[in-house]
């Protein structure tokens, strides 16, 4: 069975198609990879058909559908091969996955990327790996073995782009710096995604998501004066992965012009210094650093949670004196607040939080959380509830535009959001997850590897 249709297709719809491997192969174009799957054999049906067989066709056929669709996404035909672990790269391969990229995850054999273990949240499966490992292909191997890092070196040969998030100087101790994979592959990106990047004191030193968010200062703009407190995702690899994604995007579309590949350095530490780039000029010139004021703004008040009589939170955010106003007058219920020498401007407000906040949580105490955002929305004032995880997979903005589809993995189907700019399934892979060396057999066959041990 060839790895592209492994990754696409059901089990049910497997059971029509036979397929020869797909055959690695290039495009005239500089450095680009193309798979091409043959036309799949279908077995005849007879008039006394089961259901299940039926099912398989109506399957079968939908998978045809979605493969035509593929041949129109931007990265059809560039193959990725991924040295990776954790939610860095990983997160960072499925967007290019998303774009139709063939995405070749390399992991170890039996226990696979760490990530697989984080929690069984999902049928058993990790939320984490679940969210960033769809739509691509598992191949197991043992690097410390000679011949499966041969195999590795064959696929490298093959591959437009190699992005890597191992541990700091593992690369080199393989062989395959970039620069020994530039003397042979001078059209061949590489992104290499660490911690602290590949120079300077802290090359070595271990980074996880909190510690980078620690050295990034993230921890002194959140929490509370008495305590800080960490961002609830994991937003340092989130960050590295993005800026990993669009360097890599843009290193193929330069790559178009010369015909010459690249290596990209993306570091957790400066991807979320970018990210902290304000706090940092509000800080400019030795100047007193944002206090953090827990779910609320630093610099603009009133901007942040609010407690109601009845039961939940409002999150409201006032941006100018205009809705400064309106809040007074028609949320309020007292227009001459606005002209209150404490409120008369955002950084009065800001010097009087405390005073203003009491005002408001005396009057949002007869009110119900839906009274107050109603009243918010009459105004014209900025506003939002306080969800939990269960508030946003029943979110009806989400369901009015069609935000859900589902994705195929081991333990069953699940449901999963479309990417962001994707207005429908079609127009982006949402593959199946892969189990651990599920695709072995097929790439190996491939790169013309016996594969019968």
């Amino acid at each position: 069975m060839g790895a592209r249709h492994l990754r696409s297709t059901s089990f049910a719809s497997r059971y029509l198609i036979s397929t020869q491997a797909v055959s690695l192969q290039r495009t005239r174009r500089p450095g680009f990879f193309m798979g091409r799957p043959q036309n799949p054999a279908w077995s005849a049906l007879s008039n006394g058909c089961s259901r299940l067989t039926m099912l398989a066709r109506h399957l079968a056929t939908s998978s045809q559908q979605k493969q035509t669709d593929d041949d129109e996404l931007p990265l059809k035909g560039i193959l990725v091969v991924s040295l990776e672990q954790a939610i860095a790269a990983p997160f960072c391969t499925r967007q290019l996955a998303d774009l139709g990229a063939r995405v070749i995850k390399v992991e170890r054999p039996v226990v696979g990327d760490f990530a697989r273990d984080y929690d069984s949240r999902v049928n058993g499966m990790s939320s984490h790996f679940v969210w960033s490992n769809r739509s691509k292909e598992s191949l197991a191997l043992n690097l410390k073995d000679p011949k499966d890092l041969s195999a590795l070196r064959k696929l490298i040969a093959k591959a437009d782009v190699l992005v890597q998030n191992l541990a700091p100087g593992a690369t080199d101790r393989l062989g395959l710096s970039y620069e020994k994979l530039r003397e042979k592959h001078p059209s061949l990106i590489v992104c290499d995604v660490s911690g602290y990047g590949d120079s300077g004191p802290y090359r070595d030193k271990k980074a996880y998501d909190l510690l980078v968010q620690s050295e990034a200062g993230m921890l002194s703009v959140t929490g509370t004066d008495q305590e800080p407190a960490k961002v609830g995702i994991s937003i340092a690899d989130i960050s590295a992965a993005m800026y990993a994604y669009t360097n890599i995007l843009g290193a193929l579309m330069k790559r178009n012009k010369t015909g010459k590949g690249c290596r990209i350095d993306i570091s957790m530490l400066e991807s979320m210094a970018e990210w902290m780039t304000f706090p940092l000029y509000y800080t400019y010139q030795g100047q007193p650093g944002p206090k953090p004021v827990g779910a609320s703004h630093a610099a603009i008040y009133p901007y942040g949670p609010f407690d109601t009589g009845g039961r939940g939170s409002v999150m409201l955010g006032v941006q100018n004196e205009r809705e400064w106003a309106r809040l007074c007058a028609e949320v309020l219920d007292d227009p001459t607040l606005a002209t209150d020498v404490r409120f008369a401007s955002n950084l009065k407000r800001v010097e009087n939080r405390d005073a203003l906040k009491k005002i408001m949580l005396d009057k949002f105490a007869s009110l119900s959380a839906d009274e107050v955002i109603a009243r918010l929305d009459a105004a014209g004032v900025a506003n939002a509830k306080v969800n939990d995880m269960a508030g946003v997979w029943e979110h009806p903005q989400l369901k009015a535009r069609g935000r859900w589809t589902e994705i195929e993995t081991p333990a069953g189907r699940i449901p999963a959001l479309l990417p962001p700019g994707a207005a429908r399934p079609s127009q982006v892979r949402m593959d199946q997850v892969p189990s651990i060396g599920q695709h072995n057999r097929a790439i190996l066959q491939e790169l013309g590897i016996d594969n019968s041990n």
